[in-house]
């Protein structure tokens, strides 16, 4: 059974996971880097039998690669930036297999930021756009195969999609809360993994200190300078591979962002940004 991590690119993925990792797969909340891979990203090529997927092909193989994880009655927690859709009356997802989601919320205009950083785009415009783009995807190719594909749609239909899905047990959790009260935040993330796993546990609140304060982004930022993080992206049109973990609590979208920016976003995202708590009606 799967508890799906889920979030659009540059939402907080990466820290949950991190911490995931301390509080879950260690005896004293330390944070191991190497069991980061203990939580892995879905879809890509050891989910699946078929040794070549062809571009835009793996929905195809959604359902059965998932049913392989329930068949072998285990918990697994996977990342996921897909969005949760159907394709070709193919669902990304089904109740069957899954135990909860997490998904990951953050305000659309602290993430262009970080999404004009992490995909090397020249202007605030050209990542607005990739961010309202309804067909965006995002993919890796190993030896012509496409099974690392993820259908990201635009920020609004990807959060819609998940968030508004009343067939899961699911918690959303705010990327601004996870950095104003990590404690609470994670918490609460420690208490709904153990009623939809069935984890008779207590909660262990020293765990939960240490976890978070052996994840915290200076620390993850570190490893990264240490070459110790292995998923950064390598851009090969410009040759570069941008910084992951870029700017952490100094990414402030009312100071980095041009006026005109911020007034395309907030005419855009009105609605959304009330909805979401972010603004005020």
């Amino acid at each position: 059974m799967i508890v799906w991590l889920a979030s659009y690119p540059k939402s907080g993925n990466t820290w949950l996971r991190a911490f995931l990792s301390a509080y879950f797969m260690t005896k004293d909340g330390e944070f191991n880097i190497e069991n980061l891979d203990l939580i892995e990203s879905y879809p890509k090529a050891d989910f699946f039998e078929t040794e070549i997927i062809e571009k835009g092909d793996v929905y195809k193989y959604w359902e059965s690669s998932q049913k392989k994880i329930f068949d072998k009655k285990e918990i697994r927690f996977l990342k996921t930036h897909n969005a949760l859709i159907s394709r070709k009356s193919i669902n990304f997802t089904y109740p069957r297999y899954t135990l909860g989601v997490i998904y990951i919320i953050r305000d659309p205009r602290n993430v262009i930021t970080s999404t004009k950083n992490h995909n090397q785009f020249e202007t605030y415009d050209e990542s607005f756009e990739y961010m309202k783009n309804e067909n965006a995807v995002t993919f890796k190719e190993v030896n012509k195969n496409f099974a690392k594909y993820e259908y990201l749609t635009s920020w609004r239909t990807h959060y819609q999609s998940w968030m508004m899905n009343k067939a899961y047990r699911m918690l959303s959790i705010k990327y601004e809360d996870m950095e104003k009260d990590p404690y609470k935040t994670f918490r609460d993330v420690v208490v709904f993994i153990n009623a939809v796993c069935k984890f008779n546990n207590r909660v262990d609140e020293t765990k939960i200190k240490n976890s978070i304060e052996s994840t915290t982004f200076d620390k993850l930022k570190k490893f990264e300078e240490d070459g110790l993080f292995k998923e950064n992206v390598f851009i090969e049109i410009k040759k570069t591979k941008p910084k992951f973990f870029y700017l952490g609590k100094e990414n402030n979208w009312m100071t980095l962002l041009n006026d005109e920016t911020k007034n395309k976003m907030n005419t855009y995202y009105q609605k959304d940004l009330i909805d979401l708590g972010y603004e005020k009606n």
